[in-house]
């Protein structure tokens, strides 16, 4: 396998654009990649493209088609893939492969997405052998009903507060306020966040990522292209795909039966600790993590299911400041989906960006210290998950 390099990255600002189309949103993310990586479109040897059923190209979710089509037929191979939101990992994995394997020298892996209003609906497929379905219809449980479930039961093992979970918004929301392209970057205190509508309890408003339109891209490139642009490129130490094991303590959760030991969401585990093995590193070696924090309950359960710290732990952690940006291990610098909000297909490659921005230290007020080392991972509809670790 040849080393991989993330050349350039692009992003269109995150928010609700009705005047613009996904291919649009697509198009100015890649532009700004191209710039980034100082190379021209006809340059780009391959395109990965996370699609989606909501705004995907042509219907068929070929928005990778969309987007040639768009910045114009060179007739370069396409691959388009869905993964529900883990779909911008997936492509960028795709992406890495097709470098790392020799296929290309040069491949474009891009995300966009323009999400319809309110709570993401189930997947559609109205049938018993699936578990989402199940989910929603007959357990009746919607995203954040779900969410909050998880957080009860945190609480009950380890003492969480409402507290707690409210400076965790307002720790993304302090390094929003510096993100030129997250959507919500005005500061909340505690009691703001306390104040805000229940969702579903003990969840709030503030406490939960909404859904947004977005775009985003990523310039891949071999070891002997990166060196002909510069002189310090960022690198892709690994990047890994897994689903969901057997003893995974989430649908035994939802049938009230919790195993010992059991782990939530497995698959995100599993392509976390895939990664470190891959990259030849571990907890200690992460400058920074850009996670999938859908609530705030995922910035406590997913350090301490990875490995970075002990169950029941991770409150401490937010108490201390250790999860700022300037802290011992920052969490979602960026101000994470919480400030972004979520457009699906785009969020694993928009963690590309956001970390390659911070191991290049143009992060400005946001800023981690020396970072070296970043960790990105997404989580998916059909218990899809995703993690990268890129390094400097």
């Amino acid at each position: 396998m040849r080393d991989v390099a993330v050349l350039g990255v692009g992003m269109h600002p995150w928010g609700k654009f009705e005047d613009k189309s996904v291919t649009q949103l697509c198009r100015e993310a890649v532009q700004s990649a191209l710039k980034d990586a100082g190379i021209q479109w006809r340059e780009i040897q391959a395109i990965s493209a996370a699609s989606s059923r909501f705004s995907g190209g042509k219907g068929w979710g070929l928005n990778g088609n969309d987007v040639i089509e768009d910045m114009g037929p060179t007739g370069a191979p396409v691959y388009n893939l869905s993964a529900g939101c883990a779909a911008g990992g997936n492509a960028f994995n795709v992406g890495y492969s097709l470098v790392a394997g020799g296929l290309y020298d040069i491949v474009l892996v891009v995300g966009g997405e323009k999400m319809p209003k309110g709570f993401i609906q189930m997947s559609g497929v109205q049938e018993e052998t699936d578990p989402e379905y199940l989910r929603q219809v007959c357990v009746g449980m919607p995203g954040p009903a779900f969410w909050g479930m998880l957080c009860l039961r945190r609480m009950a093992d380890h003492g969480t507060t409402e507290e707690q979970l409210a400076r965790i918004a307002v720790k993304a929301h302090q390094a929003a306020q510096h993100n030129p392209n997250a959507r919500f970057r005005q500061l909340f205190t505690v009691e703001d966040v306390l104040k805000s509508r229940v969702v579903s309890w003990p969840l709030r408003l503030y406490e939960i990522c909404p859904v947004s339109d977005g775009a985003a891209a990523a310039v891949l490139c071999s070891a002997e292209v990166a060196r002909k642009h510069t002189t310090d490129p960022v690198w892709v130490a690994s990047s890994t795909v897994a689903t969901a094991k057997f003893n995974d303590g989430i649908p035994r959760g939802l049938a009230t039966v919790v195993p010992t030991g059991h782990t939530e969401h497995s698959e995100a585990t599993t392509a976390v600790k895939k990664a470190f093995e891959q990259a030849g590193l571990g907890p200690r070696d992460v400058s920074l993590i850009e996670l999938q924090d859908n609530t705030v309950y995922y910035e406590l359960a997913f350090p301490e299911e990875w490995g970075f710290c002990e169950p029941g732990e991770s409150e401490k952690m937010v108490e201390r400041g250790d999860t700022v940006p300037t802290g011992k291990l920052p969490i979602n610098p960026s101000g994470g989906f919480l400030c972004f909000g979520e457009a699906t297909t785009a969020m694993g490659v928009w963690q590309v960006c956001e970390i390659t921005g911070q191991l290049r230290g143009q992060a400005g007020a946001r800023q981690v210290p020396d970072a070296k080392v970043g960790l990105g991972q997404t989580l998916g509809l059909g218990s899809n998950a995703t993690a990268v670790i890129l390094k400097r």
